[in-house]
């Protein structure tokens, strides 16, 4: 094996379309060639065809879990350094992310330096693309999300969401009723 292997190959998988077209530009502007994925099934399809050399695995997603992918993928593909990343980070999941393979565990939102000094990859960004390689969500749009997250998770049960939000019924349906903020 050659031991200077090179890391221009990267694996994004987020069910979160806007994020991971986000940290797909971002990569892609450091010179990766970036493969993304929405769920485990496109991830492994992807991890068989292109053999990345890193990946950055979304902890929580509609069907499988990320801790899936990272251990599906690291079976396909054992060299692959992979780092896990989650809205809902706890011990237990970082522990278990570690355990199955996961170099790292980072909690969101993360941009591209944070992922890179994640997989020990590091590198000075140059400045004019400081600026541009990740735009935070406003609070509205963070919020709108999480809201989102947790109404899945209690599988569009309105009271059982409200309930683990810590908000009344009714106030969670005139949040639900708006339109989700564009950023």
């Amino acid at each position: 094996m050659n031991e200077t292997r090179q890391y221009n190959t990267i694996l994004l998988v987020d069910d979160e379309v806007t994020f991971r077209q986000r940290l797909e530009r971002a990569f892609a502007r450091r010179g990766f060639t970036v493969f993304a994925a929405g769920n485990h099934d496109e991830a492994l399809q992807l991890v068989r065809a292109h053999h990345p050399t890193l990946a950055v695995i979304d902890l929580k997603m509609e069907g499988r879990s990320g801790l899936e992918v990272l251990t599906d993928a690291l079976a396909i593909a054992p060299e692959l350094k992979a780092v896990v990343l989650t809205g809902f980070g706890s011990i237990a999941t970082a522990t278990e992310a570690i355990r199955r393979g996961a170099v790292n565990y980072i909690p969101k939102p993360a941009d591209v330096d944070d992922i890179l000094r994640a997989l020990g990859l590091a590198a000075p960004v140059p400045e004019a693309n400081k600026a541009t390689d990740f735009e935070p969500p406003t609070l509205a749009r963070a919020e709108w999300e999480h809201i989102q997250r947790v109404l899945a998770d209690c599988e569009g049960n309105i009271s059982a969401a409200a309930e683990r939000l810590g908000l009344h019924r009714r106030t969670l349906q005139r949040k639900l009723y708006k339109y989700p903020p564009n950023r």
